[in-house]
């Protein structure tokens, strides 16, 4: 059975973007899965940076391991 997933890298949207955690909001509200995924870590870069307004509705969080981040967001969400 096909199912949707999203695979999200929100960039500079992560800190203050209400607009596009509403829309995650709602998919995930319909049941897809979401993954927020970062190249790098947020959490060691500056403390602006720390903080994701995503996060919470996300179905979870891949960060700091490249290019590859994006990798294991899609590894996850095969095994859905």
């Amino acid at each position: 059975k096909e199912k949707s997933s999203v695979v999200i890298n929100p960039a500079a949207f992560t800190h203050y973007s209400y607009a596009l955690r509403d829309a995650c909001a709602a998919l995930t509200g319909s049941g897809l899965s979401l993954i927020e995924v970062h190249i790098s870590n947020p959490h060691s870069r500056e403390t602006f940076r720390h903080n994701s307004v995503i996060s919470g509705v996300a179905t979870g969080v891949i960060a700091g391991f490249g290019i590859d981040s994006y990798l294991l967001a899609l590894e996850q969400l095969s095994r859905r």
